[in-house]
């Protein structure tokens, strides 16, 4: 189930043995599957102890660490059916649709992509999304390795790929995309506010299944290569506000007290002490709680493994 590196070319592959399927020699885009990709969704999983909830969001919009995954992967099949070209602009992420269509900033210099998301990953220390190579030349941080990002869904775009995917897409797969959302799967037994369990219904099953073609966005420059609607390499310059590209580890954020409390006595245990600010969630107040500012990458990555293995495996890294 798609792809993940660790830093500067690494492959972690320990605890993953269910996921390797997809990072194979190519086999035309997998058994009876086409090279131009299937639209797919997925079940919740887990790697490593943490829980991975995909769903249609499109409304998604997250700050955190990006990775970049290159030759190692070239020509292999992604986690859709789709062949991995690290010259194109193409991600991975761990719950977002596939094929969905993403814009990527680097909040170090303000270089923004759009990319086609049609992987799964990463994995490693709680990357937020992995970057063809090319994306990673783009956005400038290719040498590097990582780069704090913000990663926005382009909502109207990827519904409409995701029409076209599904023409490609056998009918039990798109039943199970479109069926019961599964069985709840154990989550933190702490409340943490995001998506509910399980991916969303989808509530247009037989969208570009029949009928006349779905045509490729035209609000993004890009082109169809064998069936796939591919971002052009182009890039923007976005504004990037001045002092908001802090590193913190957040643990979550709570509408309730008792949680909180709960929460910064598990961290004070592990001698991490959390900062507690007010966030709004359309008309909620919730207490973000978190841990920093920190002051590079690695020692994000090193608090965010000592949070993990102590129980709180919903952390993650974010940029503010």
């Amino acid at each position: 189930m798609g792809r993940w590196r660790r830093l500067r070319g690494a492959m972690v592959l320990a605890g993953v043995a269910a996921l390797a399927a997809c990072a194979q020699a190519p086999t035309v885009g997998g058994p009876g599957l086409p090279t131009s990709g299937i639209y797919k969704v997925g079940k919740p999983y887990q790697i490593n102890g943490v829980w991975y909830y995909p769903a249609e969001d499109f409304a998604y919009d997250e700050t955190g660490v990006a990775s970049w995954y290159g030759p190692g992967f070239h020509a292999k099949t992604t986690a859709n059916g789709e062949l991995y070209d690290q010259n194109e602009l193409t991600a991975a992420h761990r719950t977002l649709p596939m094929p969905s269509l993403v814009r990527v900033t680097n909040l170090d210099n303000g270089r923004s992509v759009v990319v086609r998301v049609n992987d799964r990953g990463p994995y490693a220390n709680g990357r937020v999304i992995d970057m063809s190579r090319r994306g990673a030349q783009l956005l400038g941080f290719e040498g590097n390795g990582t780069a704090k990002v913000r990663v926005q869904i382009l909502a109207e775009e990827s519904r409409a790929i995701a029409a076209a995917a599904r023409q490609g897409t056998p009918a039990p797969i798109l039943a199970e995309t479109d069926g019961p959302a599964p069985k709840p799967v154990p989550r933190s037994r702490i409340e943490v506010a995001g998506p509910a369990a399980g991916p969303t219904t989808n509530k247009e099953p037989s969208a570009g299944i029949v009928g006349k073609p779905v045509p490729p966005p035209t609000t993004v420059a890009g082109a169809v290569v064998e069936g796939r609607f591919v971002p052009a390499p182009v890039v923007a310059q976005m504004p990037v506000p001045a002092g908001h590209e802090s590193l913190f580890v957040q643990i979550g954020a709570f509408g309730s007290a008792e949680n909180v409390a709960r929460v910064r006595a598990r961290l004070a245990a592990i001698g991490q002490p959390a900062a507690v600010t007010a966030t709004r969630t359309g008309k909620q107040t919730l207490q973000r709680v978190r841990v920093g500012p920190l002051d590079s990458v690695d020692r994000a990555d090193a608090v965010l493994t000592q949070i993990i293995q102590a129980g709180l495996t919903e952390a993650k890294i974010v940029v503010d």
